[in-house]
């Protein structure tokens, strides 16, 4: 049996590309959308079968939006190309939805806060925690990661977490990590190193807005919990 590669190679009516033009982008499956990215298969698998094994394989797009580069080029079938336009799809949507094009990002509550990390934390196996360092006018000027791996009070020290808001002329911060677990209710530890950061940023005049904890599309602001915030 001569196995199809290409999208070309697919009868007309059975091309995702050609779908897309006649019925719109929103009835083609996810293994189409993604045979249209990456254009061919390989010399034993044709296109829509490889998108279909990508996507099973990782665990569905979630599992595609938290791989990296090593992880998808160990698919079979995909290689350096592959993996790029996969990865740079990726990138793309993540900055679509978050703080990374240049354009003024306004925090006005938790929310906001959140819509902005969400995307990029969300599923994480380790815990990352970040800064997002803002100015009088709570418009983001800075996210910088400071800390990968379990949280303990002695491991996050806030003169890595303040470094960065020194160096940026901070006027507040909001810090934020993720708990892998997808639940993303307060720890004591988590608890502890707010009031611990809070009080170092009253010292240094920089203020201490909000503490988030990202889960899987959830989160808890400790500002809204009244552990943190003005």
């Amino acid at each position: 049996m001569n196995e199809l590669v290409k999208i070309m190679d697919l009868p007309q009516n059975e091309r995702p590309r050609e779908r897309l033009f006649r019925y719109g982008p929103e009835v083609l499956s996810n293994s189409e959308l993604l045979a249209i990215i990456l254009g061919s298969g390989t010399k034993k698998e044709n296109i829509i079968s490889l998108s279909s094994r990508i996507i099973k394989d990782n665990g569905g797009l979630n599992g595609i939006f938290n791989s990296n580069l090593e992880d998808l080029m160990n698919i079979r079938g995909i290689g350096k190309a592959k993996s790029a336009k996969i990865f740079a799809v990726v990138e793309l949507a993540k900055r679509f939805k978050s703080y990374r094009d240049g354009d003024d990002y306004k925090i006005c509550n938790p929310g906001d806060a959140a819509m902005l990390v969400m995307e990029e934390m969300k599923g994480l196996k380790q815990e990352y925690f970040k800064v997002i360092m803002l100015n009088t006018k709570n418009i983001v000027i800075g996210i910088r990661d400071v800390f990968i791996g379990s949280l303990n009070s002695a491991l996050v020290h806030p003169r890595e977490v303040f470094y960065y808001a020194i160096k940026k002329n901070s006027a507040s911060i909001i810090v934020c990590h993720n708990h892998p677990s997808g639940d993303p209710s307060p720890s004591n530890e988590d608890i502890n190193i707010t009031h611990r950061l809070k009080e170092c940023g009253e010292l240094l005049g920089i203020q201490l807005l909000d503490h988030l904890i990202i889960g899987n599309e959830i989160y808890v602001s400790l500002k809204q919990k009244g552990i943190c915030g003005y």
